[in-house]
Order: C-alpha cells, then structure tokens, then sequence
C-alpha cells in the first residue's frame, strides 16, 4: 500500500487523518522539492508521528522510484508531501507506477495554493484557467505567458506558480516573476502582461505574515513581498463582488480594478 499524505500549506498543515496514516505505516518518505513550506521542520515532524522520515530528492521519486514502490508491495508506506497531493503532476506519475505494478494507493488530501490563493484573494475558483509554472531565466519557456493569454481571451484568471529549485535552497520571487513576464511581453506582444496590467501577488500562503496585493505589475515589481513561497494571478473578467474583495483584502486601487 501507499498512501499519499499532503503536507498542507504550513508547518502544522498536516491533517488528523494523514497524522493517523502516517502513525500506521511501516515505512515513511518525503519530499520536499515541489513547494516550500516556511519554517517546517522535519525533526518535529518525526516526534508527532513517532517514527523515522526518510526525505528523497527528485532523483529518487521520478527517474528512479524503485526504493519506494518495492517497499510499498510489501508493507504499508506512506508518501508525504507539500501541499494536496496530486496537484503536482510528479505525484500523478508516481501513483500510476503503483498501480501498474499492482500497488494498492490511497490519498489524504490537505491544503493546497491552488484554492488558498483564489480564496484569499477573493475569487471565485471555478473562474480560474489552467495554470502554469514561470521558470528561471536559464530555463527559459514561452507557455506561462501562452496559457495567460488564452485564459485571458476566454476571461479567466491564471495562477502563475512560481520556480522553485530546493536542491539550491533558490525560490523565485514575485518581483522575478514579473520582471520575465513583462520581458515575455516585449517580445510576444499580445497585451496581456503589460506594466500596466492588474496583477496580485500572494505571498506566504497559509501563514500569519501572509501578504496580498493587487496593483499594476510595474508598481508591484517595487514591492518587497518577504520570504518565498510567491505565487502570481492575473485576473480575467472580474465579477462585481471578486472586484470588491480585490479592493477590500488586496488593497487594489479604485481605478485600477475594472
């Protein structure tokens, strides 16, 4: 068996259920690649369960998984990760490997930045497009600004998730993210991430120094948003009421939001 246990958003994110799971497995693994959680701690987390946590690299969960699955055909393993556990497509992979090599699956489910962040920024969920990740300079890629534009023309919104490379402890910045995203612009020319476009910016989602704003991008890309993690939305088409929580809970300018 193995049991995919989300992690949650913050340090103490994991749910009474997956504290439960992992209390009953036999062996259990983590990783902490795909997202950044602030200020968890692994050691704390080991003394809430009662047992050893084994943390694997991508190395050990993508290409070569082997260590995991042949644990799991044998006894009860769990998988601990950051967030819900199958928005990140690498958990998808590693739970159809199972399957195929006949490994029964379970999933306990736990905060994600894909609903958080619609949610404190007052819009509504079912409106938001496909998303997409904004690589670092030396991996470029044109798709985050592609899927923005077609969000855009159907009016909806776009969470633009944000590079992360924890093997280099390097995370990107809101600020970054914009400073590509405009380059993007200049080069594509589609108009829809222009210095002047409505943007928010939510940073440290799940946590008491949580920061939400909304502005222009040029007046963002000024800001100082703290510690990653960042994550970006461009807004589509705004319904009256996901105009005013922009204003009331992301501080956006009058004239700004349409």
């Amino acid at each position: 068996m193995l049991t995919f246990i989300g992690l949650g958003l913050q340090k103490d994110g994991i749910s009474l259920a997956g504290l439960r799971e992992a209390q009953e497995a036999d062996a259990i693994y983590a990783e902490l690649y795909t997202s950044i959680i602030p200020n968890f701690n692994i050691k704390e987390l080991e003394q809430k369960i009662g047992k050893p946590i084994k943390v694997v690299t991508r190395e050990k969960v993508e290409p070569h998984p082997e260590e995991i699955l042949e644990s799991a055909k044998i006894s009860k393993v769990a998988f601990l990760v950051p967030g819900d556990p199958m928005v990140a497509t690498t958990h998808v992979d590693l739970r159809l490997r199972a399957a195929k090599a006949g490994i029964k699956t379970k999933i306990v489910h736990a905060a994600s930045i894909a609903s958080a962040a619609a949610g404190l920024a007052g819009l509504q969920s079912y409106k938001f497009g496909q998303s997409a990740t904004v690589p670092f300079p030396d991996n470029p890629s044109q798709t985050p600004y592609e899927v923005l534009a077609g969000n855009k023309a159907r009016g909806l919104h776009t969470l633009l998730l944000l590079d992360i490379r924890a093997e280099e402890g390097k995370a990107m910045t809101a600020n970054e993210a914009i400073e590509i995203m405009i380059k993007l612009e200049g080069k594509l020319k589609k108009k829809v991430f222009t210095p002047d476009t409505l943007a928010i910016i939510v940073a440290r989602a799940g946590y008491d120094d949580v920061m939400i704003k909304a502005d222009k991008a040029a007046k963002l890309s000024k800001l100082n948003f703290g510690s990653p993690p960042h994550v970006l939305i461009m807004p589509g088409k705004l319904h009256f009421m996901e105009a005013e929580a922009l204003k009331m809970f992301a501080g956006a300018p009058e004239g700004v939001v349409k």
